[in-house]
C-alpha cells in the first residue's frame, strides 16, 4: 500500500519559524546572577523609601562609569527613593570598603542624602570566535548540524556569533551617610553577552532587586 507523502503546510512551518525565533532568543540572552551579600545586623529593616539616595559607580571608562550612574539611579527612582547622581570629581575607591566610602560621604550630605549606593563595574571583553556549532530545529526530530522541516526546509544556526562578547559584574554597596558605616554589600555577574549597555542595565536592576529584598526598599 503506498504511503501518503509528506508535505510542509503553513502551519508546520509557522510552528518551526516559532521554534527558530525561541532558540534565537535564548541564544541571546545572559544570565544575571546574584552571588554573596552580606548586611550589617545593625541595619536590617532601614528603609531608603522616600528619602534621597546618592549614587556614584566607579569603573575604567568614562562612558561605561555614566551609563551605569543613570541606571542604577533609575532603579533607586523605581523601588520609591530619590536618586542624586555623585559629580563627576569624586575619588575612585573601591565599595564595600568603609574607609573608601567615607570619600563620598561630603558629597552625599551636600545632597542631602541618607545613603550612599556605589557600585564598582568589573568587566572583561572575551576574545573573538570566529565561527561556533549549530543547531538546528524542526519538526520530526534533530539531525547533526541543520534539521529538515517538511519536505526539505532546513535551518542552520549557529551558537556564539562571531561578534566580540563581554562579561561583566557589579559589586554593589550602600553606606549610612549619618554614621558612615557600611550597611549592606552584593555582587552581581553577567553571563556572556554581546551587548555591554545591556548587560549593565541587568546588572543595575539585579543589584537594587538584592537590595530591596535585604530590606532597604
Amino acid at each position: 500500500m503506498e504511503q501518503p507523502s509528506k508535505t510542509s503546510t503553513p502551519c508546520t512551518r509557522m510552528k518551526a519559524a516559532s521554534a527558530v525565533a525561541l532558540l534565537l532568543a535564548a541564544a541571546g540572552c545572559a544570565t544575571t546572577e546574584i552571588g554573596a551579600q552580606w548586611t550589617d545586623p545593625q541595619f536590617q529593616g532601614r528603609s531608603l523609601r522616600d528619602t534621597t539616595v546618592l549614587v556614584v559607580c566607579e569603573a575604567p571608562d568614562a562612558a561605561v562609569k555614566r551609563l551605569c550612574q543613570d541606571r542604577l539611579a533609575a532603579e533607586v527612582v523605581a523601588h520609591g527613593a530619590t536618586a542624586s547622581i555623585a559629580p563627576d570629581d569624586l575619588p575612585n575607591p573601591v565599595p564595600g570598603r568603609e574607609q573608601a566610602t567615607r570619600a563620598y560621604l561630603p558629597a552625599a550630605r551636600a545632597a542631602g542624602a541618607q545613603a550612599v549606593l556605589s557600585a564598582a563595574v568589573v568587566s572583561e571583553m572575551l576574545p573573538l570566535r570566529p565561527s561556533g556549532p549549530t543547531v538546528g530545529i524542526g519538526v520530526g526530530g534533530f539531525g547533526s548540524g541543520r534539521i529538515g522541516v517538511g519536505g526539505g526546509i532546513g535551518i542552520s544556526l549557529p551558537i556564539g556569533g562571531g561578534g566580540p562578547a563581554y562579561r561583566q559584574g557589579l559589586n554593589g554597596a550602600l553606606t549610612d551617610v549619618a554614621s558612615g558605616k557600611l550597611m549592606w554589600s552584593g555582587t552581581a555577574t553577567a553571563g556572556e553577552s554581546g551587548d555591554a549597555g545591556a548587560q549593565l542595565s541587568e546588572l543595575t536592576r539585579a543589584v537594587a532587586e538584592a537590595a530591596q529584598k535585604a530590606g532597604f526598599f
